[in-house]
């Protein structure tokens, strides 16, 4: 046993003092120790950003970017003469984008302006009516006058012969003479009272007849409109800022009135977008709120907007076929409302990549007093949160 026991020290002497012997680290609790710490510590900011961002922030990524895009058509028939646009090409407002056959409205206009000028002249000679009537009237009072003079001459001398017939100064031929001087003169006033009642009809008449020629010039004017409003007419503008497509317009190509040829959508800095939330999203939610943005197309970039405005009824409501709840067949579906949400034009104008029609994600910030969100880690759990 002796001989063992000194066997057994000799050799755990000669291990403890080999050199580069592995000494025993610390041990396995202290790695525990510190994946608890860890652990506790995501667990506490991920419970931070709950209590102080995330349940505030409703997402739905049932939104879409939208425009107002505007349909052109023609107002007037005629054949395609010219495009002076490209496909899928940015236009400013007022530009030409298909020109029309100009050569029948141009003729309609000359026309018109035919039309017009005879009605200006007409208007003018009725006009011109109406001073000679009043110049004929004012010459009738000046017979009249005269008329009343020597009816009350005539009449004073047929008196007066009547008295000298009576005293024998006078012949009877003499004092019938006189008398029917004073009955003409009597049948000159009354004609020169019906002279001038005619000539006070022919100035009513030649009023009416400048009415008559000033609706006559009204409606060539109007006529003259018309045929200048086809005219410009025949080409067709851009109302808006923006990007053609949709083209459906031919050269050569006979159109009608309404017909669809072209559409115009307008620029990023116009586009806005419609976010459908549910109904149980919607109890905080009011226009001003701040709304974060990320494109499908580039979900590495955020736009920033904000809440316009929330639809007075529910997309259901609005659409072909509104539902009909009160069947017997009812199912509970959670509605959903549109809200409309309004870009920030800086970014919008920036991020060139906007169409509309694309789809995104939008996180509105329901706090009652928004803070900038919390970073790397509030990206990153939004991003973990999206998935």
């Amino acid at each position: 046993m002796n001989a063992i026991s000194e066997k057994l020290a000799f050799q755990t002497a000669a291990t403890q003092s080999r050199p580069g012997a592995p000494s025993r680290g610390p041990g396995p609790h202290l790695v525990r120790l510190a994946l608890v710490l860890v652990l506790i510590l995501g667990a506490a900011l991920v419970i931070n950003w709950w209590l102080v961002e995330a349940q505030y922030i409703e997402s739905t990524d049932n939104a879409y970017v939208q425009g107002d895009i505007v349909v052109l058509g023609p107002r007037i028939e005629g054949d395609i003469t010219a495009i002076p646009v490209a496909d899928n090409q940015h236009v400013k407002v007022g530009q030409p984008l298909i020109l029309l056959d100009p050569r029948d409205a141009t003729a309609r206009l000359a026309q018109a302006r035919g039309a017009q000028a005879e009605a200006a002249a007409a208007a003018m000679t009725a006009r011109r009516q109406v001073t000679q009537s009043r110049s004929a009237i004012a010459q009738a009072g000046a017979m009249l006058a005269q008329a009343h003079a020597d009816a009350v001459q005539t009449q004073a001398d047929a008196a007066r012969s009547g008295q000298l017939v009576r005293g024998g100064w006078t012949s009877r031929q003499a004092n019938e003479l006189a008398a029917t001087q004073a009955a003409k003169a009597q049948s000159a006033v009354a004609a020169a009272e019906a002279a001038e009642a005619a000539a006070r009809q022919a100035e009513a008449v030649a009023e009416a007849q400048v009415m008559q020629a000033d609706a006559k010039l009204e409606s060539a004017t109007a006529a003259v409109t018309l045929a200048s409003n086809s005219l410009a007419d025949t080409v067709i503008r851009a109302p808006i800022d923006g990007i053609v497509g949709n083209r459906a317009a031919q050269l050569g190509q006979h159109v009608q009135p309404g017909q669809q040829l072209i559409s115009v959508t307008p620029d990023a800095a116009q586009l806005y977008v419609v976010a459908n939330f549910k109904e149980t999203q919607l109890a905080r939610m009011h226009a001003g709120q701040p709304v974060d943005l990320i494109a499908d197309i580039d979900s590495g970039k955020v736009i920033h907007g904000r809440v316009d405005s929330l639809a007075p009824a529910t997309g259901a409501l609005f659409s072909l076929l509104p539902p009909e709840n009160a069947t017997g067949n009812f199912t509970k579906v959670v509605q959903r409302v549109p809200v409309k949400v309004v870009l920030d034009p800086g970014e919008a104008a920036r991020a060139k990549w906007l169409r509309a029609g694309l789809s995104v994600t939008s996180e509105v910030d329901t706090r009652a007093k928004p803070e900038p969100r919390l970073g790397i880690w509030g990206d990153a759990m939004a991003t973990l949160r999206r998935k």
